[in-house]
């Protein structure tokens, strides 16, 4: 398997998961802030988004599949998934899912950009969809995926613009 694959499955990525878990419960000093940070800065190195005048953390959609196929069908969501994650230019680190008795398809996609998750009530066509994502990638383009992986016109989307009041009270100055 080449690097870049590697890379995109999540594989040998640094989270600092670890070193989170081990300082869970002590009293390490948060560090803060002296000076605002310009976020609307193109050239800053983080994620923020800058769209519209605004920065915020990343974009949230509510993506609801009406009348949808194959939403009991465990390997298909985990296809839609991976094709979402290559679509929209993301990260994967892990997929998981699960299939209830006697059907529905409840997962995962966690990305270096957020996560992509579903619940699904097959015997109605319904498949309840979020899609996070933050930095470059582009979640938008997960509603044609989720179109055409389960066979059906009838997908209805709200956007979210996670963190963007909360990016203007941290006094980060524009």
């Amino acid at each position: 398997m080449k690097d870049a694959n590697l890379f995109q499955l999540g594989i040998g990525l640094e989270t600092g998961a670890q070193m989170e878990d081990t300082d869970r419960g002590t009293d390490v000093p948060r560090t803060t802030v002296s000076a605002p940070l310009d976020v609307f800065d193109e050239t800053r190195d983080d994620h923020f988004i800058r769209r519209d005048g605004a920065v915020f953390a990343g974009t949230h959609l509510i993506i609801e599949v009406v009348d949808g196929h194959g939403l009991d069908d465990e390997a298909r969501i985990q296809q839609a998934f991976r094709d979402c994650v290559d679509r929209c230019g993301a990260t994967l680190l892990h997929i998981h899912t699960h299939k209830f008795s006697p059907q529905g398809v409840s997962g995962v996609a966690v990305l270096a950009e957020s996560h992509i998750s579903v619940h699904t009530w097959p015997e109605i066509g319904y498949g309840a969809f979020d899609v996070f994502m933050c930095g470059d990638a582009q979640p938008w383009r997960a509603v044609d995926v989720l179109r055409h992986a389960f066979g059906t016109a009838d997908v209805r989307v709200k956007e979210l613009r996670r963190g963007e009041d909360v990016v203007a009270e941290a006094g980060i100055a524009a």
